[in-house]
């Protein structure tokens, strides 16, 4: 079971369908979107707490309907979802869940990935979910939910220091990731696993939301 979050930030990718992120998309009681999303989440119902961005993708409708809400951010060195996320540290909010930062475009997706780990000392926890799985940044040691079977890939994104896994099918062993293909492919045995880092390890840690086919799985 995923613990609650304090915030929703809704990105501008695909828009959520399956059952667990939309739960949390319509249970939040704080959504901060970039401002490329509104158009999604109007047709969903939902009404944002704030609105973050450069405003290149809000429409004059939407701009008069939410000027309440809307913080103009026009640094255009950083994307929007980045200056969502720091909107909400500055906010207080310590339990951050990012909804639609995959889908579409695959450079939107691998750099909004990417921002989980460059970010993760902002707060106590910073998640991304999608339709298919929930990425994790470790800085720390650190023990994670899983189920039998659920794939479980590690991803270091700037190789450093080693790590160790126990409670994976196949468990590692003081092992520094150096291409991101080395630490996928594995999967849970049980209903937890452990990740131990060395002090300097980073490490984006992937868990599947089911258990997927084994002819689905490459």
């Amino acid at each position: 079971m995923i613990e609650p979050y304090d915030c929703v930030i809704m990105a501008n990718g695909s828009f959520p369908q399956a059952d667990l992120p939309l739960g949390f998309l319509r249970r939040a009681s704080v959504v901060i979107a970039c401002d490329g999303a509104i158009a999604s989440l109007d047709k969903a119902g939902i009404v944002p707490t704030a609105i973050v961005g450069d405003l290149d993708s809000l429409s004059p409708g939407f701009r008069e309907r939410y000027a309440d809400r809307i913080h103009l951010v026009e640094d255009q060195e950083v994307n929007d979802l980045t200056k969502s996320i720091l909107f909400a540290h500055r906010s207080g909010y310590r339990d951050v869940l990012i909804l639609g930062a995959t889908g579409m475009r695959e450079d939107h997706t691998l750099g909004n990935i990417s921002l989980l780990m460059e970010h993760a000392y902002l707060f106590r926890r910073i998640e991304m979910l999608s339709d298919y799985g929930l990425f994790t940044p470790l800085m720390k040691t650190a023990t994670l939910m899983s189920r039998p079977g659920i794939q479980v890939p590690l991803f270091s994104l700037s190789p450093s220091g080693t790590l160790s896994a126990s409670g994976l099918r196949w468990p590692i062993s003081d092992r520094m990731l150096t291409a991101w293909w080395q630490g996928t492919l594995n999967e849970a045995a049980g209903d937890s696993f452990t990740v131990t880092l060395s002090p300097e390890a980073r490490v984006l840690v992937y868990r599947t939301l089911s258990v997927p086919d084994k002819e689905t799985v490459r």
